[in-house]
């Protein structure tokens, strides 16, 4: 099989030819049709990320495919079927041996494009919001970096929960991305200030933010009392040091969240959280968003995409599987 091996750490990836993997007991082989692109990929192949495979190692944090042989164990997935995974490695490359436990189902009438979309930005968002935030109806959702990955599902979600949403986002092209998807308001964040804005609007109740750096600050200051704010990364590379002082005076709760080491908190949350996103993506209340489709040797041209915030929503790379 051909794959995208990251051969060392904070450089370009290598187009190699490699066995075919065996699964496993308690996996499953999936011939890889598509893989979604994530920041976390950036991450990844620096070196930077929460956790650090061993060299080489093919990126492609959650790929959608066909089932071509189950492991010994696995008895809830049949070959031949559909599926999505949050596999955190070994999506750029033509087959896959993953754990049968981080592999969902899809339906027939969802494409492999969509699929691949879908699992980590949607899921990022439902359980952020849902779950860690309890974002209620009628709450005002400051989402910062709204046009990326996860920030376009952000909004798309928070105004399906109820929620007013102000998107932030760099340029006119990506904010009217975000005004289709539902954002009530919108700030630019190159050219208008981020906490003045959002307090004339009144201030806001839930900050979603993969961001971080000046812009977590700016929208820590337009709070209301009472507020949550998610850090869900740090797309401007810089950690945001948290005042303590201001979360004491506004009784403000700040959430981490990192859908990785959740899924393994709460083992069942994804695919709930997965169930409800389909039902929501079969009625066509959501709709993925992916501004290009790319072939396999043309990841590391994908993964710039992400690293100069030239792509909206999410960049998917087609490996050919029907």
């Amino acid at each position: 099989m051909q794959a995208m091996l990251a051969t060392q750490y904070n450089a370009p990836l290598v187009l190699q030819e490699l066995d075919r993997p065996v699964p496993k007991a308690g996996e499953v082989l999936v011939r890889v049709a598509t893989c979604g692109l994530n920041f976390g990929d950036t991450l990844l192949i620096k070196g930077t990320y929460q956790e650090k495979p061993a060299l080489p190692f093919a990126p492609g944090m959650e790929l959608a495919g066909t089932i071509l042989e189950i492991g010994e164990g696995v008895t809830d997935l049949r070959v031949g079927a559909r599926v999505a995974a949050y596999s955190g490695v070994g999506g750029l490359a033509d087959y896959a041996a993953l754990r049968a436990e981080v592999c969902v189902p899809i339906p027939d009438a969802m494409p492999f494009a969509d699929a691949a979309a879908f699992l980590i930005t949607y899921g990022t968002s439902h359980l952020a919001l849902g779950a860690r935030a309890q974002l209620q109806p009628g709450e005002r959702l400051l989402v910062l970096g709204a046009s990326g990955g996860v920030g376009l599902t952000a909004v798309e979600l928070g105004k399906l929960m109820g929620a007013e949403v102000i998107a932030c986002a760099r340029g006119a092209e990506k904010l009217a991305i975000c005004e289709r998807l539902g954002a009530d308001h919108l700030i630019c964040s190159e050219t208008e200030d981020i906490r003045d804005t959002v307090k004339a609007l009144g201030g806001a109740d839930v900050v979603y933010d993969p961001i971080g750096g000046a812009q977590f600050e700016a929208a820590m200051r337009s709070c209301n009392p009472g507020a949550r704010l998610l850090p869900l990364g740090f797309a401007s590379g810089e950690v945001p040091q948290i005042p303590a002082n201001i979360l004491l005076v506004k009784n403000m709760t700040v959430l981490g969240f990192y859908l990785g080491d959740y899924a393994k908190l709460h083992p069942g949350a994804l695919g709930e959280s997965f169930e409800t996103l389909i039902g929501w993506y079969l009625e066509g209340r959501l709709k993925p968003h992916v501004s290009h489709v790319l072939p396999l040797a043309a990841a590391n041209e994908g993964l710039d995409l992400l690293r100069t915030r030239k792509a909206t929503g999410k960049v998917v790379i087609d490996l050919g599987a029907d």
